[in-house]
């Protein structure tokens, strides 16, 4: 990253509050510094410009890929950022994306229709993995057993249960998912009558 140290605040700053700068150093870094070095000062010479003032681009491009922007040899400015996550699309990097973006994904993307690929309709989902589909079984999976560990953690907070009580469609609704949830409750004592269940 030392290659980068030449910017100016203008061109390392995020417009985010400036007291996460001086904390944590929150800034543009930079990387493949050696790379952008070496190779704008072979370019400097190969095209026999003036040291002291030539504009050089070099473009390093490979699964891990930057740009960078230099005067004189020295870094103005490079695509890269606090992280190599930032700047151009890379093999397996995104680049620049909204920040917004990941709670997009988060919001409407993720949860059992992330898991499984297959919907977040619980139905489709049990249909599915009545099918074989094994990504649907480990989004019901994944489901039934974090609801399972939360309630745990609720009895640890109150130091007991009195009632556990189902409801949303799900709850009310979907008999197996039920009692899968139940089967992990057993060292509370519950147990689940089957035909009411039902």
């Amino acid at each position: 990253t030392a290659f980068g140290q030449s910017m100016e605040p203008k061109a390392y700053m995020y417009a985010i509050p400036y007291k996460y700068y001086e904390k944590y150093s929150i800034r543009k870094y930079g990387f493949h510094g050696t790379s952008h070095k070496f190779v704008s000062g072979r370019a400097i010479k190969f095209g026999e410009l003036d040291n002291s003032n030539c504009k050089v681009i070099v473009c390093h491009l490979g699964n891990g890929a930057s740009i960078s922007a230099s005067v004189g040899g020295k870094c103005v400015d490079t695509s890269m950022g606090l992280t190599p996550l930032e700047g151009l699309i890379m093999g397996t990097r995104s680049g620049d994306i909204d920040p917004a973006v990941v709670q997009y994904i988060l919001n409407k993307e993720s949860g059992v229709l992330g898991i499984s690929g297959v919907s977040s309709d619980f139905r489709d989902l049990s249909a599915a993995a009545q099918e074989g589909n094994k990504r649907a079984q480990i989004a019901l999976d994944a489901f039934i057993y974090r609801v399972a560990k939360y309630v745990g953690s609720y009895v640890a907070a109150m130091n007991g249960v009195d009632a556990i009580a189902f409801t949303g469609g799900i709850g009310e609704n979907d008999c197996d998912t039920r009692y899968k949830i139940c089967q992990y409750l057993g060292y509370l004592g519950i147990k689940i009558d089957e035909e009411k269940n039902k």
